[in-house]
């Protein structure tokens, strides 16, 4: 295994507005370790299929053979691409979105650099330990559980930006910034965060992770918009311990 198979790419410095994670991404696309595993697995259940002696059996193996050869040979999960789950060359996953909340760049750079207080803003963050001046433990929910890994501060720009990267042999080698623009129209500020992260289990992970919901994508758009409403409102608005309004059975509304 190459120290390329495992570790994050530290992220580019973005320099213009129209630098957009997608313009990295290839769709689904398969690492090669994750290919050789599916297409050794496949040629192994074809020949399992031509050695049995069961008609039925033999079709079976043998479909389900060539049909994971034939992925590894073209490196692209069409089960991924459906879910619209989008990776790099290196089969990292990206994620990405943003908002626009009416408030300055500083108060909301503040608000994101307290590292500890990210968990209220990122619902799939458990916690993150301050351990020094760059340096925290981050956990995160899993579909197996919690996992841990500690992570470096790599750009640090008040107001502007702010990445991290997780330091070398972390469980789910990943990075990610936050970038703060002026909105268009003085509308205030344009929150832009990007995530970048190496499923466990590969493409097959990710996609377990996007039916489970557990899959950061899933999340963040949420996750923003509960940010801009308590910036802007001083709170989120919530139906929690609200009526339905449905009248009860036999009654009337």
């Amino acid at each position: 295994m190459s120290q390329d198979d495992t570790q994050p790419t530290p992220p580019a410095l973005s320099d213009s507005a129209s630098d957009t994670p997608d313009t990295h991404s290839t769709g689904a696309h398969m690492p090669a370790r994750e290919r050789s595993v599916v297409g050794t697995v496949g040629v192994a259940l074809m020949g399992a299929g031509l050695r049995s002696a069961r008609p039925l059996q033999k079709i079976v193996l043998g479909g389900v053979g060539a049909g994971l050869v034939a992925l590894a040979a073209t490196g692209r999960n069409p089960l991924a691409t459906a879910l619209k789950i989008r990776q790099n060359k290196e089969g990292e996953v990206l994620v990405s979105d943003a908002v626009t909340v009416g408030k300055p760049a500083a108060e909301l750079y503040a608000v994101w650099r307290d590292l500890a207080g990210l968990p209220r803003l990122m619902t799939h963050l458990e916690r993150v330990e301050v351990l020094d001046a760059g340096r925290s433990r981050w956990t995160v929910k899993a579909p197996t559980g919690e996992v841990s890994w500690e992570a470096d501060i790599t750009a640090d720009e008040p107001g502007q930006r702010l990445a991290w990267a997780s330091v070398e042999g972390a469980a789910v080698p990943n990075h990610g910034e936050v970038l703060f623009r002026a909105a268009p129209g003085h509308r205030g500020t344009e929150v832009v965060v990007r995530l970048t992260y190496r499923p466990p289990a590969g493409t097959a992970g990710a996609i377990v992770a996007r039916l489970t919901g557990e899959e950061p994508a899933q999340q963040l758009r949420d996750d923003l918009m509960r940010f801009k409403r308590e910036q802007e409102l001083g709170f989120a608005p919530t139906t929690e311990g609200q009526s339905s309004g449905r009248a009860p059975q036999g009654g009337a509304a």
